[in-house]
């Protein structure tokens, strides 16, 4: 099959299908459109995210290999259920999201920039006030030391990025939104790329057109109402 890469236009907002993404850059389906709500939630719901560098083109994804969970199987090591044990760093949903990607797109150490530009921010804080994406924030008294945010599609979470300043604030926020989300009937979490950091919480591969299924399988379920309420929780 010969692939070819496909200009969206402003004016439409549709997605060629993600059978035809490259093979090389793995998973690169489109480039251009623009970040409208829309176009965003109509590609979460085909399998398909942003992501791009600020200044370049927007480029839409949807790789050959899902990085995926379901949040009832999140893996809790022994190390980590003792610091949940015992740690006095508390958890809320919803309370500061655009703090949460703020600091997502704050440069790690190993990358020398960051793809979560402003036009990404504020793709997602709208997405955030419609009440589509959502954050998971980790705190040390008054101080946001971790955190996650990404977009809900029925039963699926979307996860965009994470942050932690502190050790362990990150797997937290990871292991609360599983178990908050699968609390509320959520069905699957979405974690677009495979890490190490990742695999350690138990998350997996997964082919391409298997994540397709799935997501078709649960994007119209419909979890508990409270799941996105401002709200403290506790694992």
């Amino acid at each position: 099959m010969n692939k070819q890469l496909i200009a969206l236009s402003l004016n439409d907002t549709s997605f060629p299908p993600v059978s035809g993404a490259l093979d090389e850059p793995d998973g690169l389906l489109a480039v251009g459109g623009d970040l409208s709500p829309e176009r965003l939630i109509s590609a979460y719901q085909q399998a398909i995210f942003p992501w791009f560098s600020e200044g370049d083109p927007i480029l839409w994804w949807s790789p050959s290999e899902r990085a995926i969970i379901n949040p009832t199987q999140v893996h809790i090591s022994k190390s980590m259920a003792k610091f949940i044990r015992q740690t006095s760093l508390t958890i809320t949903v919803n309370y500061a999201f655009s703090e949460v990607v703020n600091a997502c797109a704050l440069p790690r150490k190993t990358q020398a920039e960051t793809w979560i530009s402003p036009a990404i921010k504020a793709a997602y804080q709208e997405l955030h006030q419609l009440g589509v994406a959502h954050s998971i924030e980790i705190w040390n008294d008054q101080d946001l030391v971790g955190g996650l945010y990404g977009v809900n599609i029925g039963g699926v979470f979307c996860g965009e990025s994470m942050f932690h300043q502190q050790t362990n604030a990150s797997k937290l926020a990871f292991i609360a939104l599983c178990r908050h989300f699968a609390k509320h009937q959520g069905q699957l979490v979405d974690c677009q790329m495979v890490t190490t950091h990742l695999q350690s919480l138990g998350v997996t591969g997964n082919s391409r057109e298997n994540f397709v299924k799935q997501l078709k399988q649960h994007a119209k379920k419909n979890i508990n109402n409270s799941c996105w309420n401002k709200q403290k929780i506790s694992l």
